[in-house]
């Protein structure tokens, strides 16, 4: 417990199947190839950022609707349809994380994200990061590199670092690490390229769903910043914060109260 509030919340997956998680990640996996093809096409700015998101949101509910019909979906891209609120089994799913990223080749830090939430906790997903030819994802949960003694590595927005970041590197004696989209920054920590995603900005649900899902197997801590749990399939899809570290800085950083400054 740290300040009245619980540090590791989410429980481990156990409600979702194998055909889930594997699902999760072949979506993943192939709207990410799709998007490879449509940055081919000699688009640029705009046009390329609106066929990449048309493209792969178009995809993603067409195989979602046929592989598991009985499902709502909740796309950042798609209308909200307020009857996911009445189901058990919602797919979250953002077909294009880190836009502005996608539309600036050759930068690789824009991801797929695709995930499912079961009575509202993520219990399978994966994030695909097409230009790195990586899919990390539940089905078989990436294992954490070793940490070598240094400061820790905070991620932040390339375009946007927080106050909260600043104060947290500070804190921690730790450098901030810029870059773009909310499933890369998720996925350095992962793999062993970050330690610290604690993000005090609001994010909707379809940014963090997947991320969160693939770091909880990968063994990281996942919360919101003050240790409580991350819930999905809300009527607003808003979460204001978010934690993704390494298990043994989760305390220090719920401790600083980033979430109340």
């Amino acid at each position: 417990m740290r300040n009245g509030k619980r540090v590791e919340p989410l429980a481990a997956p156990a409600l979702a199947t194998a055909a889930d998680h594997e699902a999760a990640t072949r979506l993943a996996t192939a709207a990410g190839e799709l998007l490879i093809d449509v940055r081919r096409r000699g688009l640029e700015g705009r046009a390329l950022k609106a066929a990449g998101d048309r493209a792969s949101h178009e995809w993603l509910m067409t195989e979602l609707a046929a592989r598991f019909p009985g499902d709502a979906v909740l796309s950042e891209e798609g209308k909200d349809n307020p009857d996911r609120l009445g189901k058990d089994r919602v797919w979250i799913v953002d077909p294009l994380d880190g836009t502005r990223e996608f539309s600036e080749p050759p930068r690789a830090d824009w991801a797929v994200h695709v995930a499912l939430a079961i009575e509202g906790t993520v219990v399978a997903g994966a994030v695909a990061l097409p230009a790195a030819g990586i899919t990390l994802g539940t089905a078989r949960p990436p294992a954490l590199p070793a940490v070598k003694p240094r400061a820790p590595r905070i991620l932040v927005s390339r375009s946007r670092p927080t106050e909260h970041a600043r104060v947290l590197a500070d804190q921690l004696g730790g450098e901030l690490v810029p870059m773009g989209s909310a499933g890369a920054k998720a996925m350095a920590v992962v793999r062993g390229e970050g330690d610290v995603y604690a993000h005090s900005g609001g994010q909707y649900e379809w940014d963090s769903a997947a991320p969160v899902a693939v770091a909880a197997a990968a063994g990281l801590h996942v919360s919101r910043l003050d240790g409580s749990p991350l819930r999905y399939n809300q009527p607003d899809p808003w979460l204001p914060d978010l934690l993704i570290c390494r298990r043994e800085l989760a305390g220090t950083v719920i401790d600083l109260g980033l979430e109340r400054s």
